[in-house]
């Protein structure tokens, strides 16, 4: 989006394909701090709540940090929990033979981290636990109708959970009662990277018929 530019939000995305949306959402770490127009954030928003939950309970709350001063207190709690989480896989890349699709993904992760302030939406994902468990079962399908739903309104976006080296900490700076605790962070900004088809291991690798077997590459 350039500076300036108006959107028509009611409109934006709604042209792209459901399959070709879900074949081509992939994370998005590097982004752009310009800020994002609060009815963009809440129309991928209402897009989460379209997804399933058990008894149609609902059980989700977001909460969308914009604030600079409240993205810093988050990110400098990340940037120190994510350094602990990255360190064996730093050391494991100095090996000549680490995968270079590994090092690019660290490196996007460890620029997501140095850069999380800069981040314009911070977007927190929470939700009502039931009978003492957090509704991972409606809260994940949730967090997934975001993330196509930025990369149809050509949102960056990617999920994390690192913020849960510091769960009741963020929660309670979060303000959420009781009971209602995070299950993700996600980033969103507009993008400085494109959306592309990821790479994939054929289906065929994981498809199974009637009962687990083994493939040839598994041994």
């Amino acid at each position: 989006m350039k500076a300036g530019e108006s959107l028509d939000v009611g409109a934006l995305g709604e042209d792209v394909p459901l399959l070709e949306g879900i074949r081509t959402t992939r994370a998005i770490r590097r982004l752009h701090p310009d800020p994002v127009p609060r009815e963009l954030i809440r129309k991928v928003c209402e897009a989460g709540t379209f997804a399933p939950s058990g008894g149609n309970r609902q059980p989700w709350h977001f909460v969308a940090v914009t604030d600079p001063e409240g993205r810093r207190w988050v990110a400098e709690r990340y940037r120190a929990a994510f350094r602990d989480y990255i360190a064996p896989a730093v050391e494991a890349a100095r090996d000549p033979a680490y995968p270079e699709a590994k090092r690019r993904m660290q490196r996007a992760a460890i620029h997501l981290a140095e850069h999380l302030h800069e981040a314009p939406v911070h977007l927190f994902v929470a939700g009502w636990t039931r009978r003492g468990r957090p509704q991972l079962q409606a809260l994940m399908p949730a967090v997934q109708n975001v993330l196509l739903a930025c990369r149809a309104v050509g949102l960056g976006a990617s999920l994390t959970s690192v913020h849960l080296a510091f769960p009741e900490e963020i929660d309670r700076w979060l303000g959420l009662p009781e009971g209602c605790p995070t299950c993700a962070l996600i980033p969103i900004g507009w993008p400085r990277g494109r959306y592309g088809r990821p790479p994939r291991r054929s289906v065929d690798a994981c498809l199974h018929w009637e009962r687990y077997a083994p493939k040839p590459e598994e041994g």
